[in-house]
């Protein structure tokens, strides 16, 4: 079955040839018909799975060939839980709005409002946003959700992860009664089916790869070792081919694991919460470019953060409940490619370790290693190992103290190899020695 066959307009079927995409996924093939016809739909289905333009596609459609929108008052609204993820809709929108003949505007914290509230004012068919800054800026009388014909929210279960549906709910209640509402979820807890009842009329409901079963074609393996081996396995898996994602639970913690792999010669760029904006943004583009070939993140990339060809995700420290686990393992094996997922487990972590993977329905290989020389790290991660002095440097160039190198200053590009699984070369935190 086509996306014609489906009811995607023919123009906008044609954009999606352009891009490769001939056949509907599940949660497309499910929900489309329906959400074309203008009914509400609840989609539940995995990250990855083609959600984001099973709810796209009625949206632009539904905005086809209508009026332009006024000052302040869009034709339809997205919320998202996260700036990254905001941006990267926005990605997959911009082609199809263009040929609509749709503007676009995003609306997320962390940066100036100016340029959000001109956008608003030029009058934006459709807003993209970030719960708390939208409610900011009606509150400013900067925006207005009257005019609204089509809502979404996407990982509505994420923004009830990070508090937001007091601020959902405020927003939903802003929009027309008997406006069109689609709600895509990986799960549905409490929370959702509140909102559910509160705001979808006469839901239909579709499900589709449900986050709660894990991808067949996702290798899982839990690393059994101890403490003073974490970091050389770690930089042995980050130095191998293709791009690694390495998932730490605090903030500090991935951007202390970041620096050490620098330091170790595995170029790594970092993704959390304290990030400012600006920073946030170039090291998601270092990432998607290849400059750096490991990002190091906690939770808030877990969720809507699409970059192609991830191989290996690896559970840096195990997360602390299994819909954690298969968020973050869902940054490889999307679209039906394949991809491994490591877990590195403590003496003091079996008992967890063991209780989350049955919670997520998965049964990993289990291998005790003693050190990096451990042949399994090959396996899981073939290739030959590659190091750069230096790591991962930053292009924005920052005022230093004299006699001290400058943050954007080019690494010493002194590549070397070894075979995979070779132990690092000094220390029992595996960090390489330098000269100098």
């Amino acid at each position: 079955m086509s996306f014609t066959d489906l009811g995607v307009p023919a123009r906008l079927s044609a954009l999606l040839e352009q891009r490769g995409i001939t056949t509907p996924t599940p949660i497309q093939a499910a929900t489309l018909p329906d959400s074309l016809a203008g009914r509400d739909v609840l989609g539940r289905g995995r990250t990855g799975s083609g959600k984001t333009y099973a709810f796209l596609l009625p949206l632009v459609t539904r905005l086809l060939d209508g009026p332009r929108a006024t000052a302040r008052k869009p034709r339809a609204l997205i919320l998202a839980p996260t700036r990254e993820l905001v941006a990267q809709i926005k990605e997959a929108l911009d082609p199809f709005a263009s040929e609509a003949g749709l503007t676009v505007q995003t609306v997320f914290g962390g940066v100036g409002q100016n340029p959000q509230v001109q956008g608003l004012r030029n009058g934006a068919d459709i807003v993209l946003a970030c719960p708390g800054r939208l409610e900011d800026l009606i509150s400013q009388g900067h925006a207005d959700l009257s005019a609204v014909q089509i809502t979404v929210l996407d990982e509505a279960d994420h923004m009830a992860d990070l508090g937001f549906l007091p601020a959902v709910r405020r927003l939903l209640q802003k929009t027309p009664r008997g406006s069109q509402r689609l709600l895509f979820s990986a799960t549905l807890d409490q929370g959702i089916d509140v909102l559910v009842k509160q705001f979808l009329v006469k839901p239909v409901t579709h499900e589709a790869d449900s986050a709660q079963s894990p991808v067949s074609a996702m290798d899982h393996h839990v690393l059994h070792l101890n403490r003073e081996h974490r970091l050389a396995v770690l930089v042995d898996l980050a130095s191998a081919p293709g791009r690694t994602v390495v998932f730490a639970r605090t903030k500090h913690g991935a951007k202390a694991l970041a620096r050490q792999l620098n330091k170790s010669g595995a170029p790594a760029v970092e993704l959390h919460g304290n990030l400012s904006q600006g920073a946030r943004t170039r090291n998601l583009e270092a990432f998607h470019s290849g400059k750096a070939s490991t990002l190091v993140a906690t939770d808030i990339a877990a969720r809507g953060i699409h970059v192609d060809d991830v191989a290996l995700v690896v559970h840096a420290d195990p997360p602390a409940e299994h819909k954690a686990y298969l968020h973050r393992s869902g940054r490889t094996a999307r679209a039906g490619a394949a991809g491994t997922v490591i877990t590195l487990m403590l003496d003091e972590q079996v008992k967890d370790v063991r209780a989350l993977t049955r919670a997520a329905g998965i049964k990993p290989t289990i291998t005790r290693i003693q050190d990096a020389r451990h042949p399994v790290l090959a396996q899981l991660a073939p290739g030959k190992r590659t190091f750069i002095d230096g790591g991962y440097v930053a292009e924005t160039i920052e005022a230093a103290p004299a006699g001290r190198p400058r943050s954007g200053a080019p690494a010493r590009r002194r590549t070397g190899s070894r075979s995979a699984g070779a132990p690092a070369r000094s220390g029992s935190s595996g960090q390489r020695r330098r000269r100098g």
